[in-house]
């Protein structure tokens, strides 16, 4: 049975947070890192694929803190940065140690240096469900087999392991997804528990502000109960993000994570704004591309925020696209008005917005690996959205007591959105999502507080492919689309 949400205590900081993903080995290469020197890295810009590293670092991050403080970011979220044989670091094999083709620990002092002498903030991402297979406690189960005294870190289920398994062989042991390059910590293990925590602890004091843990859910509710104790001890206002696809109450109890990705909003603001261009997928099913109406993408609002308290959707991650999942471009067959009304959904719900890297510049890869591809800081980029972006960000900024209280959804005609504010009932925003109609103003436009395209304020008339922010008198408007 689930407990009463009210008691759930969040960081107040989150609310008002705008955070930028960041995979790092393929967003910038400062040429800083004394590790690469003498080593055979892929060129910049080649394209993405599981194995090969192209040699973005951290310090190369610090580069581009200008560049994202004035596009309206305050934080960071790092895909994984501890030492590890793949590009994205999701095998790690130490978690006391940064990877030192990232510049190592001195890299990462340095950048939580520059983000908080920014007043910006930092969260990793920690993947305490499984290791790589050369994490140093399997690697000693491979070489001793059952005589390793670290053989009950993990669930062997036959001697000998084969870490490297034929088609159809099995590998000996548990691992995520059947995957035998990533071995599944036993959390019952009392060591093991331990370990990852101390872990945590460790970096939480060395000043990052919180973390996104990886599949939580594969995880025992015990092990985050602890873990949750150990970060509010460290720091009380640390923010603890889980990767949970859908519906995440059990996790979010306030014994648990603050908030999680908030993967629903997504995909359901992509799916209304892209309308009959949307590139639908099927190979994930807890991000299901398929066209939604208005009615559907209220439902789908208004299920999602009601899961949660008030507190727990101010903490909540909220995002278009990442690292998992192809990028938003990309669903939107390169369509940037589509992307803005996507966007603008986004920031308009409470929680914090999360761009992804590169959205800013068109970045547009597909699947995983291909939505991994490398920033391009030098030539031309594919759209320059940095303008779109920046002005979306300081809506957020401006709407910061709309947003907090939510809004009153209703469609407007068969392309529209209608949003009214609970906290101030006249200001509303519309947005019409059609690529060929004219959508008229159901109220009076006292004033327009922001636009994006165009609307014909002595008409009451809005665009294609845009929207308005107003404030209005009462009276009466016109419902009714028109054709153009």
């Amino acid at each position: 049975m689930l407990r009463d949400v009210a008691t759930v205590s969040t960081p107040a900081w989150v609310s008002e947070a705008v955070v930028y993903q960041i995979f790092p080995d393929r967003f910038r290469r400062s040429g800083r890192v004394k590790a690469q020197s003498s080593l055979v890295l892929q060129p910049w810009g080649t394209s993405p694929q599981q194995q090969g590293f192209q040699g973005g670092d951290l310090y190369g991050v610090i580069e581009a803190l200008d560049h994202l403080q004035e596009l309206g970011v305050t934080c960071l979220y790092l895909t994984p940065v501890f030492s590890s044989a793949a590009n994205h670091r999701y095998h790690a094999y130490d978690y006391f140690q940064v990877d030192p083709l990232l510049g190592g620990d001195a890299a990462l002092d340095a950048l939580i240096r520059a983000l908080h002498g920014r007043g910006m903030r930092l969260i990793l991402d920690g993947v305490f469900n499984h290791c790589g297979r050369g994490f140093w406690a399997f690697h000693h189960l491979l070489e001793n087999g059952p005589s390793s005294p670290y053989r009950d870190w993990f669930t062997v289920h036959r001697w000998p392991l084969i870490p490297y398994p034929r088609k159809g062989q099995s590998c000996g042991y548990s691992c995520w997804w059947n995957d035998p390059a990533l071995p599944k910590f036993n959390h019952a293990n009392p060591a093991v528990h331990d370990h990852l925590l101390a872990a945590g602890r460790y970096w939480l004091e060395r000043g990052i502000d919180g973390w996104r843990l990886d599949v939580p859910d594969e995880v025992p509710h015990g092990f985050w109960v602890d873990f949750r104790r150990m970060v509010k001890a460290v720091n009380p206002n640390a923010w603890i993000v889980g990767e949970i696809w859908g519906d995440a109450r059990p996790w979010l109890q306030g014994d648990q994570f603050d908030g999680v990705m908030n993967y629903r909003l997504g995909w359901s603001s992509l799916c209304w704004a892209a309308g009959a261009r949307l590139r639908p997928s099927d190979r994930n099913p807890m991000y299901p591309l398929n066209r939604l109406n208005g009615e559907q993408w209220i439902a789908c609002l208004n299920q999602t925020l009601g899961w949660y308290s008030p507190e727990v959707n101010r903490s909540q991650l909220n995002l278009l696209d990442s690292h998992d999942v192809p990028r938003a471009l990309h669903t939107l067959r390169g369509d940037a008005k589509a992307l803005r009304l996507a966007l603008l959904l986004l920031c308009l719900q409470p929680g914090a917005p999360c761009l992804y890297y590169g959205t800013e510049v068109g970045l547009s890869g597909g699947p995983e690996p291909g939505c991994r591809e490398a920033y391009p800081w030098s030539g031309p980029v594919p759209q320059d959205l940095q303008p779109m972006v920046k002005d979306l960000l300081g809506l957020r900024r401006s709407l910061a007591g709309p947003i907090a209280d939510g809004w009153t959804w209703c469609v407007q005609g068969d392309e529209g959105l209608l949003g009214r504010s609970r906290h101030s009932p006249t200001v509303s925003v519309l947005i019409n999502r059609s690529r060929r109609c004219r959508l008229a103003c159901p109220e009076n436009v006292d004033s327009v507080l922001w636009e994006a395209g165009t609307f014909h304020a002595s008409e009451g008339v809005l665009a294609p492919q845009s929207a308005v922010v107003f404030s209005s008198v009462p009276g009466e408007g016109i419902e009714a689309l028109v054709e153009t």
